[in-house]
């Protein structure tokens, strides 16, 4: 899953403090769009964030499973999945089946039940490698960030609008922004690295 804040910096600033302000609210973007990436990325326990990026055929419409189903982790080893319309049910039981998960799901009529089989340790090692490369795209997206709001103070330095000093602030504090959503994108990945691991 790309991150999505990889948009230009948008309309023309009137200052660095605005830059600023745009800079810090599409990093914080990609840190929260990294922890919903992540959230999708199984662990050994059973979650039900792990069925987000899940899209059942509804009526020839995409749809989330959550919109169609209650999802409940009875134990830490098995998700289940109660729709709404239980003629969706096998529709459901074929997106889940059908995804990167490796899940196997079963169901009695009423109910699809996923058992979250133990991962083995060249699956964590896959996992972990898939966790590397999403995390490597927020990244990249913070990166790119940094360098359009950098771009936005050189263009406010000459135009005009801002002092030689402001222009210098401007860019030292948009690198410290950088540095410290960097922080915390490694953070989390590490945590989740950890997480996945974890032998239970």
């Amino acid at each position: 899953m790309k991150p999505e804040n990889t948009a230009p910096v948008g309309p023309a600033f009137k200052s660095v403090k605005e830059v600023e302000a745009s800079i810090k609210s599409r990093m914080e973007k990609a840190v929260t769009d990294l922890q919903h990436a992540m959230a999708t990325i199984r662990t050994g326990r059973a979650s039900v964030s792990l069925l987000d990026h899940i899209r059942v055929d509804y009526y020839g419409t995409p749809t989330p499973v959550n919109q169609l189903a209650n999802l409940h982790v009875p134990e830490p080893t098995l998700i289940t999945v109660q729709p709404w319309d239980v003629s969706q049910i096998g529709a459901i039981e074929k997106a889940i089946r059908a995804s990167d998960l490796g899940l196997n799901p079963a169901n009695d009529g009423k109910l699809v039940r996923i058992p979250i089989p133990p991962l083995n340790e060249e699956r964590r090692k896959e996992l972990v490698k898939h966790l590397h490369t999403v995390a490597e795209d927020h990244r990249v997206a913070i990166r790119n960030v940094r360098r359009d709001g950098n771009e936005a103070v050189k263009k406010l330095l000459k135009d005009k609008k801002v002092t030689e000093d402001e222009d210098r602030r401007g860019h030292d504090e948009i690198q410290k922004m950088t540095d410290l959503y960097m922080q915390k994108l490694d953070q989390a990945a590490k945590n989740k690295e950890k997480e996945i691991l974890e032998i239970k």
